[in-house]
């Protein structure tokens, strides 16, 4: 009989031990305190990525629209072909990008070729680098030797012509400033040939 008692007596204190195993109500919040900082760098980083992947496609198409223009050869009368290309890039930002900040590089070249290459020099040293005194070729005109051989401008007739365009995003997300700067830098280019006369 007091082994019974003692049975009975133990087993509410054990089923008011499992009941406080069971009551799990408050670790919900602690998974969701330890998931949730996770969730949200997902869903920002998502968003900044998107805001970023869909910037430089506008700018690549902006670069494409441009160097349509381009081809031409020409502005309509009181504008600049560089103020016609901020208008296109403009047109085809839908409010993303501020064409105004976008900066615009156009250099022509012979060739598709060329594009990218430096001046040929006479290597008299035999060096493989080119030193001062040594002789090159000027193909852009400025009198002194480029890593680029490209001309600044919008060419002439027949010439092929790079348009390169660059703009500085800024970082939405505060978050990710540390790890990417306040900016990051956007480039699109094209290269097209110019009509002939």
């Amino acid at each position: 009989m007091t082994m019974f008692r003692f049975i009975a007596a133990g087993r509410p204190q054990r089923e008011a031990s499992r009941k406080v195993a069971k009551d799990d109500g408050g670790s919900a919040i602690v998974e969701f305190g330890l998931v949730a900082p996770l969730v949200l760098a997902v869903i920002f980083g998502t968003i900044e990525f998107s805001g970023v992947t869909f910037a430089q496609t506008l700018l690549e198409g902006g670069a494409s629209q441009a160097s349509r223009f381009g081809i031409l050869g020409s502005a309509p009368e009181g504008s600049s072909r560089e103020a016609v290309i901020r208008t296109i890039i403009g047109d085809n930002a839908f409010g993303v990008i501020d064409a105004d900040e976008v900066q615009i590089e156009t250099l022509a070249y012979d060739s598709f070729g060329a594009i990218g290459q430096a001046e040929p020099f006479a290597d008299a040293n035999g060096n493989g680098a080119f030193d001062e005194g040594e002789g090159f070729q000027d193909i852009n005109g400025n009198g002194v030797r480029d890593e680029d051989q490209g001309s600044a401008g919008a060419g002439g007739a027949d010439q092929v012509v790079l348009y390169r365009l660059t703009y500085e995003w800024d970082i939405i997300v505060p978050i990710f400033r540390p790890f990417f700067g306040d900016q990051i830098v956007l480039q699109a280019a094209t290269a097209v040939r110019n009509e002939p006369t």
